[in-house]
């Protein structure tokens, strides 16, 4: 399968040239779309839906698939999780190849690199507000974002998936999904409505 995108709609021509060469490199399915990285992607979403056991989904660069080295290892893991792999063609990579494994490992290490240096920071800016009085703390990132989490888990979406697209661990998802569950069935003997779907979450 192939994915294509340019950021804006008049890019018309850079669509299809990206079209071409995906087609010419085999892919028999293309998503495409024109929308900012920094926007919600539909057709990549779709992409990675769609991918079953031993697919491929290229892209010709690899900006056209993330805006940055953790948004693409969120995309890789996304994939993996799938049992398919990514080749990136102006690069000839291919994540189930030697080299790509390699090069997928260095772009873990930066993103962690990346990290850290993010947290680094954020310590420094809490130890500074805390000196003048000024943090308060924060409530769990997680538990901030059960809806959404309850809201992918219904639209047939993997818990792992799910974890990866949010960034929050595959145990903040189960933990969400396990109180849902159990605040559907107090009100259910409550006389509530009970919630649809509960014996369709993904637990995989």
């Amino acid at each position: 399968m192939g994915y294509a995108r340019t950021s804006t709609s008049d890019q018309t021509a850079g669509l299809e040239a990206q079209i071409t060469e995906l087609t010419k490199a085999g892919a028999d399915r293309i998503f495409q779309e024109q929308v900012s990285s920094v926007t919600k992607r539909d057709e990549l979403e779709a992409a990675l839906d769609y991918l079953r056991d031993d697919d491929v989904l290229m892209v010709t660069k690899l900006d056209r698939l993330a805006r940055s080295v953790s948004d693409l290892m969120r995309v890789i893991e996304r994939i993996k999780n799938r049992n398919a792999s990514l080749r990136i063609l102006a690069m000839n990579l291919d994540t189930e190849s030697a080299t790509g494994k390699l090069m997928i490992s260095i772009l873990g290490s930066v993103a962690e690199f990346e990290r850290e240096i993010m947290l680094e920071r954020q310590r420094e800016g809490i130890s500074k507000a805390k000196a003048a009085g000024k943090y308060k703390g924060r409530a769990p990132t997680a538990r901030h974002k059960a809806e959404q989490v309850l809201g992918l888990i219904g639209k047939g979406w993997k818990q792992a998936d799910v974890a990866v697209e949010l960034g929050i661990s595959r145990s903040s998802v189960q933990r969400i999904v396990r109180n849902d569950i159990e605040n559907g069935r107090e009100d259910d003997r409550g006389g509530g409505l009970t919630l649809p779907g509960v014996a369709n979450y993904g637990n995989k």
